[in-house]
């Protein structure tokens, strides 16, 4: 199973305002952070708004940040809501069907759609509160406390 970088940098975003707590985080230091185009970052905090994960703050001194609490958000729902499909082999495509010759007496589409299954109710038990337990190595590691001390 492998997740689309939407996906993961989704996943990155939340992390990273999850340590931010109140404060509010901008594109330009998410984009630094973890080395990603401002650009992309900005599709995906539209949605991440749209779908109510975030909120943002417009004009000088603007920015966003976690619209709950880290314990609110589960994982496996976000991931659900970023993932295109899950479509991880040609016979789980309803809309382009494959013309395999097998497929009226395989069970790999049963087999792998229970695997898919499992794989989502892992993380259905999970939440970004769980991604932030090691809190004080995390914001060492994306030079939170250092963003945090700077002057206003």
């Amino acid at each position: 199973m492998k997740l689309t970088a939407y996906t993961d940098y989704s996943l990155r975003v939340l992390m990273y305002l999850g340590l931010r707590g109140e404060r509010l985080a901008t594109i330009s230091e998410l984009s630094e952070t973890y080395g990603l185009s401002a650009n992309h970052l900005m599709k995906i905090i539209h949605n991440l708004g749209k779908l109510g994960y975030i909120e943002t703050v417009r004009g000088r001194g603007g920015g966003m940040k976690l619209a709950g609490t880290p314990e609110e958000i589960n994982l496996g729902q976000v991931i659900r809501q970023m993932e295109p499909d899950f479509a991880i082999t040609e016979c789980f495509d309803t809309e382009h069907p494959s013309g395999c010759v097998i497929m009226p007496a395989c069970r790999l589409q049963l087999i792998l759609g229970k695997a898919v299954e499992a794989f989502l109710d892992v993380l259905d038990n999970h939440t970004l509160a769980d991604l932030l337990q090691s809190r004080t190595r995390l914001k060492s590691l994306l030079n939170i406390e250092m963003i945090e001390s700077r002057p206003s």
